[in-house]
């Protein structure tokens, strides 16, 4: 007798164990996802949610069952592009104050952050005028500047630019403070130039502390964008909130809600999406925590 029989007749082999095993093992990764856990955690809140309204009959104009909510955003979403009552039109022209608004407002913060840590003198300079702006509250300063620049998009550019200024200043003046000194005076023994320096050990020592700004931006300009269309606006979401709440249709607000949600989460995921290209040189949990913190 073979030793080829004597396998294929002993019962199962090895390879067909190790077979089920990695079979079975995408089932239970599946259920051990943060992302799937993340999603059964919500589905789990907004049925308790829904649950408790009707058990409890909470009136609708306080606190609206999700079903209500839903159909809502259903209504919302399924009217034409350029219909004013619903979210494409009005959810297009926060989208476009968002963007505008975090790219300049991030993008002048990160020139300045740069160019102050490189000049301890002018940071020192600056420094108490940084302290007493950033102090201001934004939402006291948003009627002055509707005042100035009217109910246009310029207004709520400008707004944004203001929340998402001092969060990218503050971190990559950190991060470049953040540089290790031994690698710039190994750059120094090595003849390399003040841009070189920059270039090889500051810049890149910065930017967890600047995707950490970034991240804050990103949050702060969707604020920045409803805050600004209360005050004054003639489109928006945040208009379009303020005119469901006149009506008393709480579900449409809170689908307003869901909306503005959703463009948060997809502006911190493309952000860190774009962290992972740039900072593949980091360990990922590294890079986590740091935007995170």
């Amino acid at each position: 007798m073979t030793t080829a029989m004597l396998t294929s007749d002993s019962g199962p082999r090895p390879d067909d164990a190790v077979a089920r095993t990695t079979k079975a093992r995408p089932r239970a990764g599946l259920l051990a996802s943060t992302r799937v856990q993340s999603i059964l955690l919500l589905a789990t809140l907004l049925g308790a949610w829904e649950g408790a309204v009707r058990l409890f009959k909470v009136p609708v104009h306080l606190v609206p069952p999700v079903s209500d909510i839903a159909v809502a955003l259903w209504r919302g979403l399924a009217t034409g592009p350029m219909a004013k009552d619903g979210f494409w039109y009005h959810g297009g022209v926060t989208l476009a104050e968002i963007a505008l608004g975090f790219l300049i407002g991030s993008g002048v913060g990160l020139a300045i952050g740069i160019v102050v840590s490189q000049m301890p003198r002018v940071e020192a300079l600056l420094e108490p005028y940084v302290a007493a702006l950033q102090s201001v509250p934004k939402v006291a300063v948003a009627p002055i500047i509707v005042v100035w620049l009217g109910f246009g998009i310029s207004s709520k550019v400008v707004i944004i630019c203001l929340l998402t200024f001092f969060p990218v200043l503050v971190t990559s003046i950190a991060g470049f403070k953040a540089v290790d000194p031994d690698r710039i005076d190994l750059l120094r023994s090595l003849s390399a130039t003040p841009w070189q320096i920059f270039r090889k050990a500051k810049f890149p020592s910065a930017l967890p502390f600047v995707f950490a700004g970034l991240n804050m931006a990103a949050a702060f300009s969707v604020v920045g964008a409803v805050v600004g269309e209360f005050v004054g606006a003639q489109a928006g979401l945040g208009v379009l909130i303020l005119q469901m709440e006149a009506q008393a249709d709480t579900g449409g607000s809170f689908a307003v809600c869901v909306v503005l949600s959703v463009i948060g989460i997809v502006l911190t995921g493309l952000l860190r999406r774009l962290q992972r290209r740039v900072l593949h040189w980091m360990p990922a949990d590294t890079s986590q925590r740091t935007v995170n913190a």
